[in-house]
């Protein structure tokens, strides 16, 4: 089986649901590559608003894609009715794609209604809000308490923290119970900067000394 890259099959996946005019965007692991530091991540992930309309469409031209493709529709179905997540796996590179069906909570129709437009080889997709994003990574490490997510979110902060609304970041960590966890890193990473332009500004003043 060839080595994957997984831009290559989401690029595939997002015209299906341009297409199919499904509302979709990216999340996970794919979507921390575009706001914050990039990691190596076989799956992919994304949030969709599907219903029962969309099964038998999305399920074929999802296994059109190539041979030995897998979904479920009864998975489909499922997820639809619960709320929950199922999966295609691509028979050409084994990459796994996670589709989540989207809550009706407020919450979820945030995330949808911000979700922004990045280019990945040239064709445009929609990806999660870094806000959402660290959102997101704080919930799933209130339940799975992995410090992966936290080590996510510290790389968004990093790379994006200048671009992001900190009062939508706050006031919906807030409501979701986790502003003390968002405060700690928000200072943690704004501590870590500060360290770092004192020890650049001592390092240009030794410099400009010994010339």
């Amino acid at each position: 089986m060839p080595q994957a890259d997984p831009r290559e099959l989401l690029v595939k996946i997002a015209e299906i649901l341009e297409r199919l005019d499904i509302l979709y965007m990216v999340t996970g692991g794919m979507a921390v590559l575009v706001w914050g530091r990039p990691r190596f991540t076989a799956d992919i992930d994304i949030v969709v608003e599907i219903k029962e309309k969309h099964i038998n469409v999305l399920s074929q031209a999802l296994m059109a894609l190539g041979k030995a493709g897998y979904v479920s529709k009864e998975a489909m179905q499922e997820a639809i009715s619960r709320k929950g997540e199922f999966n295609f796996i691509d028979g050409e590179t084994g990459v796994k794609v996670d589709f989540w069906v989207l809550n009706d909570d407020p919450f979820a129709k945030s995330q949808i209604k911000r979700r922004i437009i990045k280019e990945v080889d040239n064709q445009k997709i929609y990806f999660v809000s870094p806000e959402n994003l660290i959102l997101s990574k704080l919930e799933w490490y209130q339940q799975s308490q992995s410090s992966r997510h936290l080590e996510d979110v510290e790389s968004i902060l990093k790379i994006s923290g200048d671009k992001l609304d900190k009062a939508y970041l706050k006031q919906w960590a807030e409501r979701l119970g986790f502003l003390e966890t968002l405060n700690k890193i928000l200072y943690h990473v704004s501590d870590g900067r500060q360290k770092h332009d004192i020890a650049s500004k001592d390092k240009n003043f030794i410099n400009k000394n010994h010339q």
